[in-house]
């Protein structure tokens, strides 16, 4: 494939795949990719003079058309093997990296699919995964092993200078950034972290006879994944006694293990009362353990404050030993939960084209620690899900429409949002209620011409007012007059930040898709044409009233795109469009702080400009 992005660059796709059969009980696969993603926003000049110190910025060193752009190769082999007429095992093998550079967010002060940005920013994300399957019978019993091991290592730059000029300009932050000499620096900042994930996981199922009356599967289930974090905020130039001992020009340095374990035993039941009528009952035992530890902070010569950083580990004591090159270990909290999630199902069927179901089904996402040590741990949150549902065919299966009614009651429902520092933060929100139905349909109206579409409406919102803060039981604080303190300590209360009642964010309450293709002969080859278009409503971009009338909601968007192609024995080739009319559709917005702070200076991230390509594929 190659392509070209409106106002943007040149991109190309080359992959390949080839089965190799060994004999009659032993295959290969091979998979291989490049991909370059085209870059269409501009790093323009900029000059930034910051008001404490006077001194002037210019980012000329970095200012580039085109300036986003990501490469991608991977590989991916798997070798299947029939033991014997019951037992097979597949071991894959799969690697990927991705290098990536520049802002795939445009700074709405500066301008559409535009950035002034004066640092690298970069990503090279590498991993690998070994995964193997084994499946069997025992017996009458059906037996599947899926085991796998992914290690995954990421190094990134970002620009963090809007923090710096907006912390100056409003509060005058640029009298505490100074070199050895004592004199005023350039206070911009910008991040260099460095992640390391390791991961295994383990699942082994065993399931009865499908087609019997009675039938039950169940299984167990084992994950492990730690996380070695480390984020430096760095400036040039800054002096010694403000920068994290043994990091030179680190104001900032967050250096961590995190180490998730989670274990589940499940299983379900079904029985078919009748021909037409059957009941599904499950349920899923689960343990999760959820450990953070290590240190995060500033120097005590910046920052005297004993809650965190050096000046935390210069208040033990007794000198405490390093953690993994930072100056002590500031914390070390864990969280561990257990329970059980229930699922109950009735599904009948009219005929064989025609069936309705109902289920009830519980869902829960483990708490854990934030990174700023200090807070609270978030609690887990739980999900329970109500829901009728069709599945149906007509005319010889030439039509099919499917849909579901669903009610959601999310309890404790956990949220992130930017800190201080610049640090994600999850918090918890008593709770909240989602309604919905979504429905699709596909139409063969000819045996050339079909249609396919769906549409989603969503109606979330919160049902207990929210404070921003937990009690002294973790719990969040869901009461109308939210209890506060003034700058000199006494008692007052304060409105909730976000009301009974506000839409939940990020979800549009209404989304829609529509595809229509027409297949025809045209000489000796089998053409084609195809259009689809998108829809998403307008939605909030924070939960948090405040902070949504900074950024502003996302608004709503339609993209179209349209492809023709034609081919024969074997390859095909197709020229298409994607979004067709050039629609400026918003993905997300976002400030680099929080938005209290660098709210004055929106990003959005878009969905890629009008791109015209061109594939071609051969069977051999």
């Amino acid at each position: 494939e190659v392509n070209s992005v409106d106002g943007g660059d040149f991109g190309y796709l080359a992959e390949g795949m080839v089965n190799l059969p060994l004999n009659d009980r032993a295959a290969v696969r091979l998979v291989g990719w490049h991909r370059h993603d085209a870059g269409y926003i501009d790093n323009v000049y900029r000059e930034r003079t910051y008001p404490t110190s006077g001194i002037t910025a210019n980012n000329a060193d970095f200012v580039e058309t085109n300036y986003n752009e990501a490469f991608t190769s991977g590989a991916r082999a798997a070798l299947r093997l029939d033991l014997n007429d019951n037992w097979t095992i597949t071991p894959q093998l799969m690697a990927q990296k991705q290098e990536t550079n520049g802002s795939w967010a445009y700074d709405t002060t500066v301008g559409e699919m535009e950035v002034a940005h004066g640092y690298p920013e970069t990503s090279d994300d590498r991993w690998t995964q070994a995964a193997l399957t084994v499946e069997g019978k025992v017996a009458n019993l059906d037996l599947v092993y899926a085991g796998s091991y992914l290690k995954r290592d990421v190094d990134t730059e970002s620009d963090y200078s809007d923090y710096s000029y907006w912390y100056d300009t409003l509060y005058g932050y640029g009298a505490y950034w100074y070199d050895d000499n004592g004199d005023l620096i350039d206070p911009s900042q910008y991040i260099q972290g460095k992640d390391r994930y390791d991961r295994y996981t383990h699942e082994l199922r065993i399931s009865s006879d499908a087609s019997k009356r009675y039938r039950f599967v169940g299984g167990l289930f084992y994950q492990r994944q730690e996380h070695d974090i480390q984020q430096r905020y760095k400036i040039d130039g800054l002096g010694a006694q403000l920068s994290v001992t043994g990091w030179d020009d680190t104001l900032w340095l967050t250096k961590q293990l995190r180490v998730d374990k989670d274990f589940a035993v499940f299983g379900e039941f079904t029985f078919d009362f009748t021909d037409q009528l059957s009941g599904t009952i499950g349920a899923r035992y689960f343990e999760s353990d959820n450990s953070l530890k290590g240190f995060f902070g500033f120097n005590d010569g910046y920052s005297s404050n004993t809650t965190y950083g050096e000046g935390y580990c210069n208040s033990l004591p007794v000198p405490p030993d390093t953690f993994n090159g930072a100056p002590c270990k500031v914390f070390d909290k864990t969280t561990t939960e257990d329970g059980v999630t229930p699922r109950v199902n009735l599904t009948y069927k009219f005929t064989d084209d025609a069936m309705v179901y109902a289920t009830y089904s519980e869902g829960f996402r483990p708490g854990g620690i934030n990174r700023r040590g200090t807070l609270p741990p978030y609690e887990a949150d739980w999900l329970t899900n109500y829901e009728l549902g069709w599945k149906t065919t007509w005319f010889d299966n030439r039509l099919r429409f499917n849909g579901a009614v669903f009610s959601q009651e999310w309890d404790d429902f956990q949220f992130s949002l930017l800190g201080a520092n610049g640090l994600t933060e999850i918090n918890n929100a008593g709770a909240a209620q989602i309604d919905g139905i979504e429905m699709d349909v596909s139409w063969a109206v000819t045996d050339r011409l079909g249609i396919s579409a769906g549409v989603a409406w969503l109606d979330s919102e919160l049902t207990e007012n929210y404070c921003g803060f937990v009690d002294t039981n973790g719990k969040p604080e869901t009461r109308s007059d939210c209890p506060s303190f003034d700058e000199d300590g006494n008692p007052t209360t304060a409105d909730p930040e976000a009301r009974k009642g506000t839409p939940l964010p990020v979800t549009p309450e209404w989304k829609a898709n529509a595809t229509v293709r027409y297949e025809f002969p045209v000489a000796t080859f089998d053409s084609y044409v195809q259009g689809a278009v998108v829809y998403s409503d307008e939605r909030r971009t924070d939960l948090r009233d405040l902070e949504n009338s900074i950024i502003g909601n996302t608004p709503s968007y339609t993209v179209a795109d349209i492809a023709a192609g034609f081919g024969k024995d074997g390859w095909r080739l197709e020229l298409f469009v994607s979004n067709v009319f050039d629609e400026l559709a918003q993905v997300s917005r976002f400030a680099q702080c929080a938005e209290t702070v660098c709210g004055s200076e929106v990003y959005v991230v878009p969905q890629r400009p009008r791109t015209i390509g061109l594939k071609f594929s051969q069977e051999f």
